[in-house]
């Protein structure tokens, strides 16, 4: 059991700092603000309230008591006029009760005929109406009140004058909150790039790896001895700094993890993580980039000052290529986001004084995009390559996968070790993963051998189609698998057949698999021709058995082609182009190279290579057609026995077609004679 160290209580912020979470610092809401606030709601709501105003009809209702001369004052508003009345009458809307009308609304049904109101009210606030004061008895409370009365008022407001709550709305709130906002980026723009109001646009997304949720150590890397060395020995140096500085020894500011995809660059980086006693912060390249220029620049700093502050500590940068490819090329020209980035990147990286021990890990699996000043001593000092792992590596991942699944007896790791060359660690974890899945699958209580066989034909040949096809086609395929299987099967220098089948999967109707015998990293010119005719032996099949082709071949010609082209153009076995290399550049202009690059050689070359491409693979084609033509019985009894069983392994081949071994007779027939016709020169096409 794995021990790992207790998690820590993470800090608590003390009370009354009055800083938030973004780390914006400032004083509370001021007391004014507030009354403000209060000010403006108090002042809505008195607006909303409605008024004690009855709506009452402008004939008969208004017009008998303007004849009465009850109308004490009132406020013409467009065609619509306010009142009160002298004494309160009883109103009896047609729906509803009987109400006692004080102050009143009523619409006047043209805006000419307000004129006309006015000068009855007038007329008759001048000479009461008689009948309506001989029905009053009078009083001397009445005689006072006549006395004190105040005189007809007959207000009026301005056209298009807009109400209270209409100021409100379109005025004050806008104001208000124009003030306020103002109010708020200045006091949260103190410091913009500090938690201010670009605090969280600008700040480095640098994440701090926790020990406590996920740690991965050294011992889990299998496989890469030389690039752990190369690793430990940064651990060791932040842990114990004294030891290398006694010999004047400095440790490397970067490093540089080269490698193709699923090598483990990225597990080696959070073993680095798991072993070192210092902090660790992860970053993506491709989080540095945004819209706006200058915000990866300023998220370089923000990162690069976290690493000084929190100093000695790793930044690792996965997938730097991202933003650290060669400047000025591709599209784009010097001003555009990443190249500032880059260049933040370069300063920052080369501005360190011996005192900071801040080391950046950097992973990228294109080293060739990559900008030589990134590259250079003094930022990244060492350059780790994790290539794919030998078969002694393999079977060590193998062993570290495997730990937590249980095996039967009959697993033998280190077949599937020899069986599984030129795969990556990646590429074994899913292997295990395949093979625990289909033993779940069929309820087994253990992962066996012909779990993990059946999860490396589906990783390495693809998964099954329910494909349903016809008895010809199936018969074209057994075939051509048979053309390949054959002619490898015969040929010295050819990898070893390890099986054959006609079952769809992936994007083909057949597969034949080859295991070399050993991990090669040096391939001979004969090794070459002889995969060159293992690759065609399908093609000749189906052209020595049916006496015409099909598009089968397809891809089998599109990877023999560019093996030919190599041959020529950059391994120099060709006699007539001689022992140069010529560039086929295929870069993409958006990878960060050139729009277009130079052709390093003239027409007549690019003939001439044309011509050595098509001769060496008509010759490969001729071979193998010749050698199919002899054993075409054996042809015939691996085609029958494909379309019987679907599939066949090595030691089924083996009883089919004998041991693999070929005489020199059939090497000699098997190469042109001097009296056969040149078919492989274009120079000379019959």
């Amino acid at each position: 059991m794995e021990n790992r160290p207790p998690q820590q209580e993470t800090p608590r912020r003390p009370p009354g700092t009055g800083r938030k979470p973004n780390g914006a610092a400032g004083p509370p809401t001021p007391p004014w603000l507030w009354l403000i606030v209060i000010g403006m709601m108090a002042l809505i709501f008195w607006q909303l309230v409605p008024r004690t105003e009855i709506e009452v009809p402008y004939y008969p209702w208004f017009t008998q008591e303007v004849d009465q001369g009850n109308v004490k004052s009132i406020l013409v508003d467009g065609n619509s006029i306010h009142g009160e009345l002298v004494k309160a009458r009883d109103y009896s809307p047609p729906s509803g009760s009987t109400q006692k009308v004080n102050r009143f609304v009523t619409y006047v049904p043209s805006e000419l005929m307000i004129q006309t109101v006015v000068d009855r009210i007038r007329e008759k606030s001048a000479h009461p109406d008689p009948t309506n004061v001989a029905n009053e008895a009078p009083t001397e409370h009445n005689e006072a009140a006549s006395k004190t009365e105040p005189p007809l008022r007959i207000l009026g407001t301005a056209p298009n004058q807009a109400g209270g709550l209409a100021w409100v709305v379109m005025v004050l709130l806008p104001s208000v909150f124009l003030l306020g906002l103002m109010w708020l980026m200045v006091r949260r723009a103190r410091d913009q790039f500090d938690g201010g109001i670009l605090g969280s646009f600008v700040k480095s997304p640098a994440k701090r790896h926790d020990k406590s949720k996920q740690r991965t150590t050294f011992d889990e890397v299998a496989g890469l001895e030389n690039a752990k060395g190369e690793l430990q020995e940064i651990v060791e140096f932040l842990k114990t700094p004294e030891k290398f500085q006694r010999l004047g020894g400095r440790i490397p500011k970067g490093v540089l993890l080269i490698g193709p995809p699923g090598s483990g660059k990225t597990l080696l980086a959070r073993a680095v993580a798991g072993e070192a006693g210092v902090p660790f912060y992860s970053i993506s390249g491709s989080e540095f980039i945004q819209m706006f220029v200058g915000v990866g620049a300023s998220r370089v700093r923000d990162m690069f000052k976290t690493a000084k502050d929190n100093s000695p500590c790793i930044l690792f940068i996965d997938e730097i290529d991202a933003v650290g490819r060669i400047r000025g090329a591709g599209l784009g020209g010097g001003h555009d986001e990443r190249e500032q980035t880059l260049n933040q990147i370069l300063t920052e990286m080369d501005g360190f004084s011996p005192s900071e021990s801040v080391i950046v890990l950097a992973a990228t699996n294109r080293p060739d995009v990559l900008d030589p000043a990134l590259l250079r001593p003094g930022r990244f000092d060492r350059h780790v390559t994790v290539d794919r792992p030998t078969r002694r590596g393999r079977l060590e991942i193998l062993k570290v996968h495997s730990r937590n699944v249980p095996l039967a007896a009959d697993v033998d790791l280190e077949k599937i070790a020899r069986s599984t060359v030129g795969m990556s660690g990646a590429d074994l974890a899913n292997l295990v993963n395949e093979a625990a899945l289909l033993a779940t699958r069929e309820n087994k209580s253990a992962v066996d051998n012909k779990d993990l066989d059946s999860a490396l034909d589906k990783v390495i040949l693809g998964a099954k189609r329910e494909d349903v096809i016809t008895a010809r086609d199936k018969r074209v395929t057994a075939f051509h698998e048979a053309g390949h299987a054959l002619v490898g099967w015969l040929t010295a220098k050819s990898d070893p057949v390890h099986k054959v089948t006609i079952i769809p999967r992936g994007r083909a109707l057949g597969v034949t698999q080859y295991l070399p015998e050993e991990d090669r990293f040096n391939y001979t010119l004969s090794q070459i021709l002889a995969k060159l005719d293992s690759i065609l032996g399908g093609r000749a099949a189906e052209r020595l058995v049916f006496g015409e082709l099909s598009v089968g071949a397809a891809e089998d010609l599109k990877q023999a082609t560019r093996l030919s082209r190599l041959m020529v153009t950059q391994f120099g076995m060709s006699e007539r182009v001689g022992p140069v290399f010529f560039r086929a550049s295929e870069e993409h202009p958006f990878l960060g190279r050139e729009m277009a690059e130079l052709r390093d050689h003239s027409e007549h070359t690019a003939q001439v290579i044309d011509e050595e491409v098509a001769r060496i693979l008509r010759e490969s084609d001729e071979r193998a057609y010749r050698l199919l033509e002899r054993r075409r019985d054996d042809l015939e009894r691996i085609a029958e026995a494909l379309i019987e069983r679907e599939i066949l392994t090595e030691s089924e081949l083996e009883e089919l077609v004998g041991k693999r071994v070929i005489d020199e007779e059939d090497l000699a027939d098997s190469r042109p004679r001097a009296n056969d016709p040149v078919v492989a020169s274009i120079d000379n096409p019959s």
